[in-house]
């Protein structure tokens, strides 16, 4: 283990683990509100949501640094 992931609370979460808990912690309609994310507004279902954050590196770091400072403290 390298000594960057030693210290990486996010080490070892999947993308889809942490959608799925936002997902049920706020729904898509607050995540879009407060991510200020179109995918999360516009129809979204969790697959596209997913394959959104997967390929738009900006959102997915939003997201993430999200998830690290509501769900891991």
């Amino acid at each position: 283990m390298s000594g960057t992931q030693k210290n990486n609370p996010m080490h070892g979460i999947k993308l889809a683990t942490i959608l799925e808990e936002l997902f049920l912690e706020y729904g898509w309609e607050e995540l879009g509100d407060i991510l200020n994310i179109n995918a999360f507004r516009n129809k979204p279902t969790y697959k596209s949501s997913l394959k959104f954050l997967r390929t738009t590196p900006w959102a997915r770091e939003k997201v993430e640094r999200f998830y690290e400072k509501n769900m891991l403290d």
